[in-house]
């Protein structure tokens, strides 16, 4: 995702339906296999020096998935969450797979977990499914087409502006350090401004929270890639308005290497308030911490 104004792309509508079936088909099988997979004794351990993790469920539901898309597209290339990125004749089409989205939450013992699969055309996501193993509910968009969840056309319920301050979620990645004092204050601020900040280590749960109405705005931080679109194309289908830190509209295009994305999501009444609480943050010192601070742009 980059900001800047959104590239226009008519991929051919047949794929796309096609591949709607196979990605919520593969989600689903996934999902039981995680579930199954819970019942008995669970492999994790270490990924990386960030303090995520990986367990066998994790890489179980991997290749369930990517094992479907190799089969109905074998040319596509796939950027998987522990595979990386698998190669494909045609460049025009990637898949972007969150396998197993709150591991943490799952290693210690919180069923509040996801799956999230994306297709992307010439970088921009054109499907997103994103799938619930505890409760088997799956929600998804096909870009221009709208969001649509477990019961039908996804709505976002119509409320007012909340009197006690706004319900926000937060993200940072997994890069980000305990002590990074620019998400120390984003930190501080956004719970000073919000009625709750929930950190729900599911960020595509989140994305579901926001598209449905739940929660008002989802505030990102050097996000991974992975963790983005299929959750941000369900919540813009949805009505929800994405942007980056300087208010900027925020183009949705995948670069599958290495990026990493910083956002304000919210429903479009609620967006200019958000964006003056992120900005804010910029004047918020938090002492005590090593390391300068990246500046937040105004």
């Amino acid at each position: 995702m980059r900001s800047g104004n959104t590239v226009n792309v008519a991929p051919h509508d047949a794929v796309v339906a096609l591949a709607a079936e196979i990605a919520i088909a593969a989600a689903a099988e996934a999902g039981l296999a995680i579930r199954a997979g819970l019942s008995g004794a669970l492999e994790v351990r270490p990924k990386g020096g960030s303090g995520d993790l990986v367990t066998s469920l994790d890489l179980r539901s991997e290749s369930i998935i990517v094992g479907r898309l190799r089969r109905a597209f074998p040319d596509h290339r796939i950027l998987a969450e522990e595979s990386g990125l698998l190669d494909g004749a045609d460049e025009a089409w990637c898949w972007v797979v969150d396998p197993l989205d709150g591991t943490n939450n799952i290693a210690v013992g919180l069923p509040v977990y996801s799956i999230g699969i994306a297709l992307c055309h010439y970088g921009v996501p054109v499907l997103g499914v994103v799938h619930e193993p505890t409760t088997g509910r799956t929600w998804s968009a096909r870009r221009g087409h709208g969001a649509t969840g477990p019961n039908g056309p996804l709505r976002r319920r119509r409320t007012p502006p909340p009197l006690a301050g706004p319900t926000l979620a937060w993200l940072q990645g997994y890069p980000v350090a305990r002590t990074d004092p620019t998400a120390r204050a984003l930190r501080l601020t956004l719970e000073s401004g919000a009625r709750r900040l929930i950190q729900l280590w599911s960020p595509l749960l989140c994305w579901i929270m926001l598209s449905r109405g739940d929660i008002d705005g989802f505030v990102g931080y050097r996000a991974g890639v992975v963790d983005l679109p299929a959750g941000s194309l369900i919540a813009r289908e949805s009505g929800i308005t994405l942007t980056g830190f300087d208010g900027a509209p925020l183009d949705d295009r995948i670069d599958p290497v290495g990026q990493e994305v910083s956002f304000l999501a919210a429903r479009p009444d609620l967006l200019s308030d958000l964006t003056l609480l992120v900005k804010s943050a910029a004047d918020v010192t938090v002492s005590g911490l090593g390391g300068p601070a990246i500046p937040i742009s105004r």
